[in-house]
């Protein structure tokens, strides 16, 4: 059976931690979590630790020393995954936001259907989110179009951070080469598998805002997606040891 894994990276999800835990595992398809906690002062990190009794061999964990980025999270569970010999690794959020049972179909997209990388999108059959307010929706929709325009690649998605790669990607990506820390992190990875030759598949889903806790988007984080696309039209994309 393929071996498949879940990072989640969490701060302050203390309100969603367990139910999310307990919700993947009680799924078919053996999924094991891998959480990457960045200090969370509310104590996410004491619920995991407690849990990882109840599911030993299945629930990993990695603490940080303070908020160091989504990017880092993901690339530290990317190169702790493939070092422990995962053949397909996911991407989600804590908040339920994605919903956990379409873990199953971003796996089949990959395993049954040919897909090196396969995302799930809210935006390839129109506008599929609910709960947000219509300017995020506005900013979030547009930010793709904005990318799709700038790097031409064919994705409607391109923020999105509901994924799973095959591991051969992760293994031709240069990881210690990915520059973006916050969302466009999830650009610049998708842009690299794209120019690197894999399929991209998307799977669409229902996007729900989070219900409890608090969001953890800043203005930032648009910027450096905004000037960071345009730096990457123009970089040199080479597999790791090229």
């Amino acid at each position: 059976m393929d071996k498949k894994i879940v990072i989640i990276p969490t701060y302050n999800e203390k309100e969603n931690i367990e139910a999310i835990i307990r919700k993947v595992f009680s799924l078919e398809g053996n999924f094991n979590i891998l959480i990457i906690d960045d200090g969370s002062p509310d104590g996410t990190a004491t619920i995991v630790k407690s849990l990882q009794e109840e599911f030993p061999e299945k629930l990993f964990m990695i603490e940080r020393e303070g908020k160091l980025g989504l990017g880092t999270a993901y690339l530290t569970g990317f190169k702790w995954s493939l070092e422990k010999g995962y053949d397909y690794i996911f991407e989600m959020d804590a908040d339920f936001s994605h919903n956990p049972d379409d873990l199953i179909r971003l796996y089949k997209a990959c395993a049954e259907d040919g897909a090196d990388l396969a995302i799930g999108s809210r935006y390839c059959h129109g506008v599929s989110v609910v709960d947000w307010p219509i300017s995020r929706i506005v900013m979030s929709y547009y930010a793709s179009v904005y990318v799709r325009m700038v790097l031409g690649m064919k994705i409607y998605d391109t923020t999105a951070g509901f994924k799973c790669y095959s591991r051969k990607v992760l293994e031709t990506i240069d990881l210690d080469a990915i520059e973006m820390k916050g969302y466009g992190f999830q650009i610049e990875m998708k842009y690299t598998t794209y120019k690197l030759g894999f399929k991209i598949k998307e799977v669409p889903i229902i996007f729900i805002n989070r219900q409890l806790g608090t969001s953890k988007m800043s203005g930032g984080i648009f910027g450096e997606a905004f000037w960071g696309v345009i730096k990457l039209k123009f970089r040199k994309i080479r597999p790791k040891n090229s």
